[in-house]
């Protein structure tokens, strides 16, 4: 590994963390989304100091290429994020539908109540 990429590896792996964290005090992001891109970045933070446990890890693990373990790592972290993703946005249709239909139904029970006043010699107090 060349003293470039050793660099590059660090400066990245530490800008990601800068990022999350700046996009948490912002409260542009929650802190249940951002604990994943938090260890995912402390990951790699930790590979980029220490390039030679990604190649231990490999070769412990049986893989040939420590390249393959890092981007399968990868993968994987991107898969739980999609899937709480999608476990949320489930959620959040389901009860956007519940509060669409209470919208409706409150809609209208509002011009049901306003026909009977507008009725003529109706007592809307009856």
């Amino acid at each position: 590994m060349t003293v470039t990429t050793y660099v590059f590896g660090i400066v990245s792996a530490a800008l990601v963390l800068l990022v999350v964290f700046e996009m948490l005090r912002r409260r542009r992001v929650r802190e249940r989304h951002a604990l994943a891109w938090i260890v995912a970045g402390a990951f790699a933070l930790l590979v980029a100091v220490f390039p030679q446990l990604l190649t231990n890890t490999a070769s412990l693990i049986g893989i040939s290429v420590p390249t393959n373990l890092g981007f399968f790592i990868g993968v994987v972290v991107l898969f739980l994020v999609s899937v709480q993703h999608s476990a949320e946005l489930t959620v959040l249709e389901e009860k956007s539908r519940t509060l669409a239909e209470n919208v409706a139904l409150q809609d209208e029970r509002i011009a049901r109540l306003e026909a009977e006043v507008r009725t003529p010699g109706r007592d809307p107090r009856a």
